[in-house]
């Protein structure tokens, strides 16, 4: 990344971006064999205590690319005239979500000038939109290629990384830092644990959406924190 500088980048310049992800299977007693064997393995890896199981344990598969798949894509821009432009990429068939997305990049994010950002998205939501790119056969927009680059060569912020000022042993939540910023946000419905049941049980994927484009308007202005400014207006965000 040419500058580092919050301070000095040009907000116009960022895509900020938050997904919402999915078991791609709905339950666990729908795997095949195969899967149902290799998602066992993953669960020992991750349970918490000897009380959970794998099937318990399978509404976390979303937050794996390996076994989730990507729903929604939100997208937010702060124009010149400082007022939030949001837009989504939902369908239920993800290759064509990604591709959509995919053409955005390629056509306003190809410029050295050009970053993404997103809450801990260095950890998640960058690299779990490149993998289930490749899954699906996609060759990944250039923004997301960083194999051989050097990190300043990376155009990807983070507002979970700028949070930690290099101090890596705590993980914390957006909900939380809008809460200490005093940034407004409206009183959601569902949270990130309900996406699973919202889509395969509710299918009721507009309802994720809203809750995604929440989170963009919410790491946006969270942002602009950082950088001491002052929030957008709620009367400045339109949703397309």
């Amino acid at each position: 990344m040419q500058n580092d500088n919050i301070y000095e980048i040009l907000i116009q310049n960022i895509l900020f971006l938050d997904i919402e992800t999915v078991p791609e299977i709905p339950s666990y007693h729908e795997l095949d064999d195969a899967t149902k064997y290799l998602w066992d393995k993953k669960a020992e890896r991750i349970r918490n205590s000897e009380d959970e199981d794998q099937q318990e344990l399978y509404h976390k598969a979303g937050i794996f690319a390996e076994f989730g798949k990507i729903v929604c894509i939100s997208c937010g821009i702060v124009t010149p005239e400082y007022k939030i432009r949001i837009k989504s990429f939902a369908s239920d068939n993800e290759k064509e979500l990604l591709e959509n997305f995919k053409a955005l990049l390629n056509s306003s994010y190809t410029d050295k000038d050009k970053l993404l950002c997103a809450h801990n998205g260095k950890e998640f939501d960058f690299p779990y939109i490149a993998r289930r790119m490749l899954v699906n056969g996609i060759m990944l927009p250039e923004i997301l290629q960083i194999a051989g680059k050097k990190p300043w060569e990376i155009r990807h912020l983070d507002t979970l990384e700028l949070w930690k000022f290099g101090d890596y042993k705590n993980y914390t939540s957006l909900a939380l830092l809008t809460k200490i910023f005093n940034i407004p946000t409206p009183k959601d419905d569902i949270s990130g644990a309900d996406v699973h049941k919202v889509y395969w049980e509710e299918k009721n994927l507009n309802r994720i959406v809203e809750y995604c484009q929440k989170d963009v308007v919410a790491i946006i202005q969270l942002f602009l924190k950082y950088r001491v400014e002052p929030l957008v207006d709620q009367s400045n965000i339109t949703f397309a």
